[in-house]
């Protein structure tokens, strides 16, 4: 728990001086109990990222939290960062942008009132992620948006970072090597980031943010995980980043990422 709150602390979900919910109410919010909630605010605030005013009264303390600055390269990067649903790339994507400047596109952000407003036009409910219709006409055309909107930044001269799944896309060598040749030809560099989660941390993400598209997932939880390879690993070149409850803080290993990305494209 302390773990996803600092993720949302560093990818500026939660905000310098914004005060928490109490106790109960985190207690309830993460269905633990509110002597867990009392453990995971003392590991915050040993790290200086929360103080407590009162009892019930905890504010986030990050003054630092502002964009570290803009990173410009000579040429533009591309980073595509892919993982199950509930691995944490929307946060990984968030800290990577504070610290370059970089703009983020994020699959769910930039298509979801599109495909959902699709979706119901079919017939179909608007949280639907499961049936053919959606994988055969919809799920397509959200990567051919994304994919889009990537190479028209770079076609600006910025590099961009994009968060989705790309669980078909990195296990399809014809479209990696198609999408590093579309970047290439406008002069840019693509770096593939696979974020890594245990089951049990996915979980506990995906029941707190409450997404109505997951409920599937959640009431089917093993089954699920039974149709998923957690230890998948592109067959592409690529970069890992952890994000279990034992893994080193997301924001150090995002600094790490972008330090042997700038490395690469030197």
């Amino acid at each position: 728990m302390a773990r996803h709150i600092r993720n949302d602390i560093e990818a500026g979900v939660l905000r310098d001086g914004q005060v928490l919910p109490s106790t109960r109410e985190l207690a309830a919010e993460w269905n633990t109990s509110v002597f867990t909630i009392s453990e995971a605010m003392k590991l915050l605030s040993a790290e200086g990222l929360i103080e407590s005013k009162s009892r019930s009264k905890r504010v986030v303390r990050h003054p630092s939290q502002t964009r570290s600055g803009l990173i410009r390269l000579p040429k533009p990067h591309v980073m595509l960062i892919g993982g199950f649903p509930g691995s944490g790339k929307t946060e990984l994507g968030r800290v990577l942008a504070r610290q370059t400047g970089w703009p983020m596109l994020d699959k769910d952000t930039t298509t979801r009132p599109v495909v959902e407003a699709a979706l119901e036009v079919l017939g179909l409910s608007p949280h639907d992620r499961e049936s053919e219709i959606y994988l055969r006409a919809i799920r397509p055309r959200e990567y051919e948006a994304l994919g889009a909107s990537a190479l028209e930044n770079v076609g600006c001269g910025n590099s961009v970072i994009v968060t989705a799944p790309f669980l078909r896309e990195f296990n399809d060598s014809a479209w990696t090597n198609r999408t590093v040749a579309s970047f290439a030809t406008l002069d840019a560099a693509v770096t593939f980031v696979w974020l890594y989660c245990d089951p049990e941390s996915m979980h506990t993400y995906i029941r707190r943010r409450g997404a109505a598209r997951d409920a599937f997932k959640l009431s089917n939880w093993p089954a699920y995980l039974s149709t998923i390879d957690v230890n998948f690993r592109p067959p592409v070149s690529h970069l890992v980043v952890e994000n279990c409850a034992s893994s080193a803080p997301l924001q150090e290993q995002a600094a790490k990422l972008l330090e042997a990305t700038l490395e690469r494209t030197s």
